[in-house]
């Protein structure tokens, strides 16, 4: 039995005759006529009565018309589905994230995703840089996020955003007053770095805009992520330069200033990056995606970066 056979019987059923159910199918009589005639021989039952006025439906033909249309059911939606699937519409995409790269962009960019293919599951993974790569050598994942990602042969990379680098500050320290910060006065401040782990990293960054600044920074503290850095700031423990996208933290005693004659340098890239060789449908509509929300959106900040009241975010 095939599912030709179902969609004959299932259009002779309905017609309860076999001229109409011809027409409808665009096939003369006598072939419709033999596979309903094959149909039956193969179930070895009585599946239609003939009468004067067409075709009656026996009992046993009553029961197999519900299970056709089940199975014709079936069918059509596995066809659709997997048609979605092929399109990129259909199926599960596991990204890893990181420390800040969650604040502001790639929530609104996996929000924008979601609302195009929302019957993809995505499966987020708070993974180091290293781990990102190692982890979408092993398939593991599909997409990573990260920053300052270095040229490797079997990975891609496609840049989602680019943010200009801040300085948060106690709202008690003196820079506090100023409306822009000149990069020249950080010589004259401890600071608070982020992250420690695998180099390079915006750590790094920051140590050579300063460097080519004319100045080594007194480095107060190094920590792990942007979150126990902006902390920090609010402890007194120092200044700390951060991406653009982290003032959507908001921590009591914490304000943020744009930087006055800052290098030209003086931004930080979000990027994400995915293996070279991957033709999957999902990561095709993921990268449509991100180019998408690279030309039509920028970094969402507080109206007025100068002010941070309560905390809301967590990382």
């Amino acid at each position: 039995m095939d599912l030709r056979h179902l969609r004959y019987f299932i259009a002779v059923a309905e017609e309860e005759n076999i001229g109409r159910a011809a027409a409808r199918l665009h096939i003369s009589q006598p072939p419709l006529t033999r596979q309903i005639q094959q149909l039956e021989e193969e179930l070895g039952v009585r599946l239609f009565t003939r009468t004067p006025k067409g075709m009656e439906l026996t009992q046993a033909g009553e029961l197999f018309l519900e299970e056709a249309r089940n199975i014709r059911s079936v069918v059509e939606q596995a066809t659709e589905r997997t048609q979605r699937a092929g399109q990129g519409k259909l199926g599960r995409l596991d990204i890893a994230i990181f420390g800040s790269g969650i604040l502001g962009t790639i929530p609104r960019l996996l929000l924008a995703f979601r609302n195009d293919y929302p019957e993809v599951k995505t499966v987020l993974h708070t993974m180091t840089k290293a781990e990102q790569i190692e982890a979408l050598r092993q398939r593991r994942i599909t997409v990573g996020f990260n920053r300052m990602l270095a040229p490797l042969p079997d990975l891609a990379t496609e840049l989602v955003a680019t943010e200009r680098l801040l300085v948060a500050i106690n709202e008690h320290h003196p820079l506090a007053r100023e409306e822009s910060v000149p990069f020249q006065s950080l010589a004259e401040h401890p600071m608070v770095l982020f992250p420690t782990g695998a180099r390079p990293n915006f750590m790094d960054k920051v140590m050579r805009l300063c460097e080519a600044a004319g100045f080594v920074p007194q480095v107060s503290q190094e920590v792990g992520d942007a979150v126990t850095g902006v902390a920090l700031v609010a402890g007194g423990f120092g200044v700390c330069l951060v991406p653009e996208s982290v003032t959507a933290l908001t921590l009591p005693g914490v304000v943020f200033r744009p930087l006055q004659d800052a290098p030209a340098n003086a931004s930080i890239d979000l990027s994400c990056l995915y293996r070279a060789d991957d033709q999957s449908p999902i990561l095709s509509a993921f990268l449509e995606t991100v180019r998408a929300f690279r030309d039509t959106q920028t970094i969402e900040t507080p109206a007025d970066i100068r002010s941070a009241t309560g905390w809301d975010a967590d990382m």
